[in-house]
């Protein structure tokens, strides 16, 4: 199919199609269709769908959307990286095998060259959008921790789920990333030189010095799904009116890897230090007790270097975000609050000296 690349090129032949396909239009039409931003992603557009009907309450009253980012820039980072590809691979190939609460897929499509692609699917609302800015509860940390086990155990315990092509490794595009990455530090630095305290730069130039052994990791013997992203901006809490508890969207970055990866990156990013170091410990043994509860027994003394390692994630994912996505004030203000957090946990733990003595 022609791939619907924006907002404007969903139909409503096209919406009563797919809607019938996954078996929630029984009988009547989408007569009309209205749409309207949501979200705040960096790289993809997020829309929702209102739908209107030929028969009164046919089907959904709302669905959403994702498209390719309008901003260029975002938008080159975003196929370079085959970003499309594998979150429309998520939702294709995986999705459906998890415990993960992620939005039902109604329609996933990408182009051959991974710069186009649409993605519709349920809309989750009513729901309490995290917010990167704003911290969360321990409560929603908790539910975090859950979640992130529902997709980790799984496809630990089953390595086959894995074996996609959209999920293959990829060392031309780690390479790329190393050689690209001193501009990011710099950009970094020159942007916020003056607003993260230097021993916090300190482990952002540290990062940048250890770039060989960063971007040359090879992946873990025992791999699992990665989300690569997982913060609060991609979370939705309460939904349908607290009849779930929490979904998980944006699965652009989803990789094969160590799920500390996702864990360090989280409480380092997304739930500012000040909760992070009172409850670390309790958070890390809820991850250890759900993993071991879905099959895969940890605890926290075997993850504590993967732990700490993957607080660099954050780092690492700042630097590069402020330098090759579009630039907005409130991406400056949230690439400042990941770095500082994730900078903050690298430094209470030594992080760099655990990358540095770690095996490639």
């Amino acid at each position: 199919m022609t791939i619907p690349a924006h907002p404007d090129s969903i139909t409503p032949a096209l919406v009563t199609a797919v809607l019938r396909d996954a078996g929630l239009l029984d009988a009547g039409a989408v007569t009309a269709l209205s749409w309207q931003p949501i979200g705040t992603g960096q790289v993809g557009d997020s829309v929702r769908f209102t739908l209107a009907y030929d028969h009164a309450e046919a089907g959904p009253a709302t669905i959403a959307g994702k498209f390719p980012a309008a901003d260029p820039v975002s938008r080159g980072t975003a196929a370079m990286l085959g970003l499309y590809r594998t979150e429309v691979g998520f939702y294709r190939d995986l999705a459906a095998h998890l415990a993960v609460r992620a939005p039902r897929p109604l329609l996933a499509e990408v182009s051959e060259d991974g710069a186009a692609f649409v993605l519709l699917f349920e809309d989750l609302a009513p729901a309490r959008g995290g917010n990167q800015l704003a911290g969360c509860s321990l409560a929603d940390a908790q539910e975090a921790m859950r979640q992130a086990a529902a997709f980790h155990a799984p496809t630990s315990a089953a390595p086959a789920l894995l074996e996609r092509a959209w999920l293959a490794s990829r060392p031309e595009v780690s390479a790329q990333l190393g050689a690209m990455y001193p501009n990011a530090q710099a950009v970094f630095r020159d942007r916020y030189a003056d607003r993260l305290a230097p021993e916090l730069m300190a482990v952002c130039e540290g990062l940048a010095a250890l770039g060989g052994k960063w971007f040359g990791r090879a992946p873990p013997a025992a791999a699992c799904l990665v989300h690569g992203d997982y913060r609060l901006d991609n979370m939705l809490f309460d939904v349908g009116s607290a009849a779930e508890p929490m979904a998980v969207l944006d699965w652009q970055t989803a990789q094969a890897g160590s799920g500390l990866t996702d864990i360090g990156y989280f409480l380092g990013c997304g739930v500012g230090s000040t909760l992070r170091r009172a409850h670390e410990g309790a958070l890390l043994d809820l991850y250890c007790a759900e993993m071991t509860l879905r099959g895969v027994s940890t605890t926290r003394a075997a993850i504590w270097d993967a732990y700490c390692i993957g607080a660099l994630h954050g780092v690492s994912t700042a630097v590069f975000s402020a330098a090759y996505v579009e630039r907005t004030d409130r991406g400056d203000a949230m690439f400042l609050s990941m770095a500082t957090g994730a900078c903050e946990l690298a430094l209470d733990h030594g992080a760099l000296a655990v990358l540095e003595a770690s095996a490639c």
